[in-house]
C-alpha cells in the first residue's frame, strides 16, 4: 500500500474502542499505508470491529491484548508486534483512565493507584519495552504520548488523572533526554476536550457539577470558550501525531503540544 508510513509499523495502546482517539490514529496511520497493532485491555467484538475497519482501509493488522499497568504484558506486547511484523517504528501511548471522578478528599487510595499505574507507569512500561527495540533495530523511531489539556491545567474532582498526565509531559522530557542519541524522539499530544466515550461520561458528570441544565448547554459553552469555535476531535490528534511521527518533525522532541483550538496556550 502507498503512502509515507508504507512498511512502518505502529502500536497503539487503548485503541479497541470505537470512536475512541486510539481508533482514529490507527485510522490515519492505516490510510497512510503502516501496519496497524490494535491494543487494549481485552480484544473483544469492539476492538476487532476496530481492526476490520483498518483492513478495510488496506493495512495489515493485528489485535494484541495487553494490560498497561503490567509491565510484563507490555514488554510481550512490543515483542508479539515484533514478531509479527519485524519491528515497531511508532509507539503511541494512549490508554488511559480518567472517569474517577470524585473531590479531592473522597478519592480513595487504590483509585489513584489505579489511574496512576495506567494512565503513568503504563506509559512508562510500553515507552521501556518499545524503546529497547528500537535501539536493538538501530532504525531510530518515533514514541508519542497523548497527554491532555489536563498536562498543563488543573481540573476539579480530578486529582489523579490530573497528576497523572502532568507526569506523562515529565515522562516525556526524561525519556527524550536519553532516547536522542538513539534517532528516537519523544513527544507529547495535549488535546482538549474530545467527546469519546470517557469524554461522553465526563459530559455528564461535570455538567452536572457546573449547574448547567441539561449535558447539550454544557457542550454549547465549550464552544462558546474556545477560540475556535468547538471542541477537539479525535481527527485533530490523529493529525498531530501523523505529522510528529514523518520525516518532517524528526528534530523535535520532548515537546508537549497543545491541540486544543487556543483553549490552552501554554
Amino acid at each position: 500500500m502507498a503512502g509515507r508510513y508504507a512498511g512502518k509499523t505502529i502500536v497503539v495502546t487503548g485503541s479497541g474502542k470505537q470512536k475512541g482517539l486510539g481508533q482514529a490514529i490507527l485510522q490515519r496511520f492505516a490510510d497512510e499505508g503502516a501496519n496497524c497493532v490494535v491494543s487494549d485491555l481485552a480484544i473483544d467484538s469492539e476492538a476487532e470491529a476496530v481492526a476490520a475497519d483498518l483492513r478495510a482501509r488496506g493495512a495489515e493488522v493485528a489485535t494484541l491484548a495487553c494490560d498497561v499497568s503490567q509491565a510484563d504484558q507490555c514488554q510481550a506486547l512490543i515483542e508479539q508486534a515484533v514478531a509479527r511484523f519485524g519491528g515497531v517504528d511508532i509507539l503511541v501511548n494512549n490508554a488511559g483512565i480518567g472517569f474517577m471522578l470524585k473531590p479531592l478528599l473522597e478519592v480513595a487510595p487504590a483509585d489513584w493507584a489505579r489511574v496512576i499505574g495506567v494512565n503513568l507507569s503504563g506509559a512508562f512500561y510500553c515507552t521501556q519495552a518499545a524503546a529497547r527495540a528500537m535501539v536493538a533495530a538501530g532504525k531510530g523511531g518515533r514514541i508519542i504520548n497523548i497527554a491532555s489539556q489536563a498536562a498543563k491545567s488543573a481540573f476539579p474532582h480530578l486529582p489523579a488523572y490530573v497528576s497523572s498526565k502532568h507526569g506523562m509531559v515529565g515522562l516525556t522530557r526524561a525519556s527524550a533526554m536519553e532516547l536522542g542519541a538513539h534517532r528516537i524522539t519523544v513527544n507529547a499530544v495535549c488535546p482538549n476536550h474530545v467527546t469519546t466515550g470517557l469524554g461522553a461520561q465526563q459530559n455528564e458528570y461535570f455538567s452536572r457539577l457546573l449547574g448547567f441544565a441539561t449535558v447539550e448547554d454544557y457542550i454549547a459553552d465549550m464552544h462558546r470558550k474556545n477560540p475556535m469555535g468547538r471542541p477537539g476531535l479525535a481527527t485533530d490528534t490523529a493529525a498531530t501525531c501523523a505529522w510528529l511521527a514523518s520525516d518532517e518533525a524528526f528534530y523535535m522532541t520532548g515537546e508537549a503540544l497543545n491541540v486544543s483550538g487556543g483553549e490552552e496556550m501554554h
